[in-house]
């Protein structure tokens, strides 16, 4: 098992400009009331760069495409541009439970996660209206599918902890979090605070899921190579 210690030494340097863009962002802090594609490139910057970090691993980079266009077109969704986000991050989603995988299957995870989604969109839905009734409840289950495959093989304590699932499930929960406090800000009530909660914990997600992808190919191969001797 890889420790996050480890993790941290060799990690941590190469996410620095990842650490950088997310900074810039904060300080900036444009105007969401002007959005530009200024506005838009700072947004996606962390993005791009976990892409790049992703990509010195030998890794993939379309979920974080659709990340990165839903990101640009959220920065517009007053002048309509709100479905074009969420259709995005629904395709994000569903790349990112398949690249989790089916495995293993943890059916109680699952029906906790159903039950939470349940109740995320129960506590939405008397404030949605139009398409957005139906839009919002299929966003709702399809990023708790996710959820479910991000922590279903979290293990807390004992010999089957993994740095991976951990930081799969944490990413999971804040993207959640995050999502959920856009949808109550959009359709219910103003949330206090709601841009830096938005973002610190989207970004947070991105970086972990991000990291989670890193660290799993280890365990991967120690298991082949324990296979093979």
């Amino acid at each position: 098992m890889v420790s996050p210690v480890t993790v941290v030494k060799s990690e941590g340097p190469k996410l620095v400009p990842f650490f950088k863009a997310t900074c810039v962002y904060f300080v900036l802090w444009l105007p969401s009331s002007s959005p530009s594609w200024v506005s838009a490139l700072i947004k996606c910057l962390p993005i791009f760069c976990l892409w790049l970090f992703l990509l010195a691993h030998g890794l993939g980079f379309l979920l974080l495409v659709f990340s990165a266009l839903g990101d640009a077109f959220l920065i517009w969704q007053d002048q309509g541009y709100l479905v074009h986000g969420l259709l995005m991050f629904a395709v994000t989603h569903m790349l990112y439970a398949s690249a989790f995988g089916m495995r293993p299957l943890a059916l109680r995870t699952g029906l906790v996660m159903a039950v939470l989604s349940g109740l995320c969109y129960v506590l939405l839905y008397p404030c949605l209206s139009g398409a957005f009734t139906y839009l919002v409840g299929v966003y709702v289950a399809l990023i708790g599918f996710m959820g479910w495959r991000a922590m279903a093989g979290l293990r807390l304590v004992g010999a089957a902890w993994r740095w991976t699932e951990l930081a799969a499930g944490s990413g999971a929960l804040f993207f959640i979090i995050s999502d959920l406090t856009i949808a109550l800000n959009k359709f219910c009530f103003p949330v206090p605070y709601s841009r830096a909660l938005i973002m610190s914990t989207y970004y947070a997600a991105q970086m972990l899921i991000a990291l989670s992808a890193v660290e799993s190919r280890e365990p991967v191969e120690d298991y082949r190579l324990s296979k093979a001797n």
